[in-house]
């Protein structure tokens, strides 16, 4: 069995460059709790974009809530108008599309977005529903069994993790 290695530090670069060319004055940068507000967070910066970016959780809306329950990843913060705000929604890996589907319910609940758009550092396939990143930095195959999880240490430095399922 081979083993995945990813360069999670050069991804984020491509991500970096990838949603530079999204962007416009008006563009609102939003994480999806956790590995997605991480990038969010670090891309505000090195962008030099003005205001803050928002943090949003797919806990209330997903489709599995029943049996996840809420999850202690965060909360949604939203420090500015989403109504006509421009939207680039950020998460780490992209698989089924469920998270992304309850994400964007969560955020028709604070207001009605001019546009948004999806931007992941990894689309690993898998697709259950028909959503799709208008940007992905990589994308991977990985068997059903594995999960890739995007991790940071403490110098901010991003790398990945694959567990099994």
């Amino acid at each position: 069995m081979s083993v995945l290695t990813l360069d999670a530090e050069a991804l984020y670069g491509e991500l970096q460059r990838g949603v530079r060319g999204l962007c416009s004055a008006e563009t609102r940068l939003v994480g999806v709790t956790s590995g997605g507000a991480w990038l969010a967070e670090r891309l505000q910066r090195d962008l030099r974009l003005e205001g803050e970016h928002g943090t949003i959780s797919s806990a209330m809306h997903r489709d599995d809530f029943a049996q996840r329950g809420l999850a202690s990843g965060g909360q949604t913060v939203l420090p500015f108008d989403v109504n006509a705000a421009q939207i680039i929604i950020l998460d780490d890996v992209l698989y089924t599309g469920r998270t992304i589907r309850a994400v964007i319910n969560e955020l028709f609940d604070y207001g009605r977005p001019a546009s948004i758009q999806l931007a992941v550092l990894v689309d690993r396939g898998g697709r259950e529903l028909p959503i799709q990143a208008d940007y992905a930095a990589a994308r991977v195959a990985l068997p059903p069994n594995q999960l890739l999880e995007l991790a940071r240490d403490a110098d901010d430095r991003f790398h990945f993790r694959v567990e099994a399922a």
